[in-house]
C-alpha cells in the first residue's frame, strides 16, 4: 500500500514533499489515553530540518495540529487525524527539473508507475513523507511507554566509515543521544562524524550511515512464526523509509561469520525470569520476542540531491 502500514494499530500518511501539508491519521490508538499537541511535538522537533548546518537548510518549524479523535486531551478511540502545514514551499526551485529524471531519485520510477509525478520535491518519496511517521509514533511509544514500561532509543551508529562503537544497550538514553547534534550514542565520536559530515559537504556532496535502535521491556511473545515474524515487520516498516537500503537485527550480516557455538545465546537465570546470557538473536528467535532487548540496525544511502553537477 502506498499510505497504510499496521493492522491493530494503523497508520495512513499524506501529503507531498511541497504541498500545502503533510500528515496522518492513527486508527487503532486507544481511548482514553491523555494526548494533546505537546505530547507530539517533541519528536517532531527532534525530527525538524534546519536545526545544524549539518542538515538540510530547509527551514521549517513543523507544527502539529490534532484535528480529530481527541477531546478534552482524551482520545476518544475514533480515529486520530494530525497536521502538519509546509512553511517553506519553493517548487519554483524544481522548474529545471521537472521534466529530467534526477539520478538516483524516484522521478522516474513514480512516471512509469503513475503516468505523472510531483513535479517539486521527491513528492511521496521526500523525508517531508517521514514527518506523519514520527507524530504517529509519538503516539504508540507515549501507550507503550505509560501501559508497558517500553522503552525506544535511537542513534546514529555511523556515518560513512566511522562507527560509534560499543554501546550499552542496556542503559543508552534518549537524553544521551541528543547532546550532540549527529546523536551518535558515543561523544567521543560524534565530534568526528560531525567533521566528517562538515567535510563531505563542503566538497557539495553527501554521506550515508546507519542507525541503530534498541527496544527495552518488551515481553516475550511478539511476532509470528512465520510470514508476520517480529523481525519481518520491523524491516517492512524501517525499508520503507527513504533512503533505507539495508536492514539488520541482532549480530546481522556479522552473524554470518561466527560459529553456531559462539553465536548461540545461552539460557540463564535473570532474577526469576529466563533470559540470555549475550543477545546476538537481537532478542527475537523464531520470529517472535524472547524477552531481550531487540536490537537492530537500518542502512541509509547517502542523499541523492547534491549540489554537484550530475549527468542524466
Amino acid at each position: 500500500m502506498s499510505s497504510v502500514f499496521g493492522t491493530l494499530f494503523r497508520v495512513s500518511t499524506f501529503g507531498e514533499s511541497h504541498c500545502a501539508a503533510v500528515g496522518a491519521v492513527v486508527d487503532g490508538a486507544p481511548a482514553g489515553l491523555r494526548l494533546c499537541e505537546s505530547d507530539i511535538q517533541p519528536q517532531l522537533d527532534r525530527r525538524r530540518p534546519g536545526q545544524s548546518a549539518l542538515s538540510t537548510p530547509r527551514e521549517e518549524e513543523d507544527l502539529v495540529t490534532i484535528l480529530s479523535g481527541v477531546e478534552g486531551g482524551v482520545t476518544l478511540g475514533t480515529p486520530i487525524g494530525l497536521m502538519v502545514h509546509n512553511r517553506d514551499q519553493r517548487p519554483g526551485d524544481y522548474q529545471e527539473m521537472s521534466q529530467v529524471p534526477r539520478p538516483s531519485h524516484a522521478d522516474y520510477t513514480y512516471q512509469m508507475k503513475y503516468g505523472v509525478r510531483a513535479s517539486s520535491g521527491g513528492g511521496r518519496s521526500s523525508a517531508r513523507e517521514t514527518i506523519a511517521r514520527v507524530a504517529a509514533g509519538a503516539i504508540a511509544e507515549k501507550f507503550l511507554s505509560e501501559r508497558h514500561g517500553v522503552e525506544i532509543v535511537a542513534w546514529v551508529d555511523s556515518v560513512g566509515a566511522l562507527e560509534a562503537g560499543a554501546i550499552d544497550l542496556e542503559r543508552i538514553t534518549r537524553q544521551q543521544v541528543d547532546q550532540h547534534p549527529v546523536r551518535c550514542g558515543n561523544p567521543t565520536v560524534s565530534q568526528a562524524m560531525a567533521d566528517l559530515i562538515t567535510q563531505v559537504k563542503s566538497r557539495d556532496d553527501s554521506v550515508g550511515g546507519t542507525v541503530s535502535c534498541v527496544c527495552r521491556n518488551l515481553p516475550a511473545g511478539l511476532g509470528e512464526p512465520a510470514f508476520d515474524k517480529l523481525e519481518a515487520l520491523l524491516a517492512h516498516a524501517m525499508l520503507s523509509i527513504p533512503a533505507s537500503k539495508g536492514f539488520e537485527i541482532g549480530s546481522g550480516f556479522s552473524g554470518s561469520r561466527m560459529l553456531g557455538s559462539a553465536h548461540n545465546d545461552p539460557f540463564v537465570d535473570k532474577g526469576g525470569r529466563l533470559g540470555t546470557a549475550t543477545n546476538y538473536s537481537g532478542g527475537v528467535q523464531g520470529g517472535i520476542s524472547n524477552g531481550e532487548p531487540v536490537y537492530f540496525r537500518v542502512a541509509f544511502k547517502p542523499p541523492a540531491t547534491v549540489a554537484l553537477p550530475q549527468k542524466t
